[in-house]
């Protein structure tokens, strides 16, 4: 559940450029809840100009249920008609078992470090 006792969603979605890479850092719990947040975010990412690179910090997604997995497939997609290549770092726990079970872990581009993501980005 993505509502606690305020009433507001428990996804924090916080985004920013470091060098040529975008770094979006999701926080909490990525579900049916949730994404109209990440939606309402990435909304605005999408009017800046592309850059080469997203990265998508999940070390502190403790949920992912169908509707936040399909979410990430379209941000991948929407990441390819931009020229974008999307690297999911800090893949660890639940995000983790999600992708392997969905069978989708090779449609992304995974890292379970999340500097890893990082230096592979800035040395690509």
């Amino acid at each position: 559940m993505s509502y606690g006792a305020t009433g507001k969603s428990a996804l924090v979605v916080t985004s920013g450029v470091f060098q040529h890479c975008l770094i979006m850092r999701l926080e909490g719990e990525l579900d049916v809840d949730a994404v109209p947040l990440l939606r309402e975010h990435l909304r605005r990412v999408w009017q800046e100009p592309a850059t080469p690179f997203m990265i998508m910090d999940l070390r502190e997604v403790a949920f992912c249920d169908s509707v936040g997995m399909s979410e990430l497939v379209t941000v991948l997609q929407r990441c390819e008609k931009r020229g974008t290549r999307l690297l999911l770092g800090g893949v660890q726990g639940v995000v983790s078992r999600v992708l392997s079970i969905t069978g989708l872990r090779n449609a992304f581009d995974v890292y379970d470090d999340f500097d890893d993501a990082v230096r592979h980005a800035l040395t690509a």
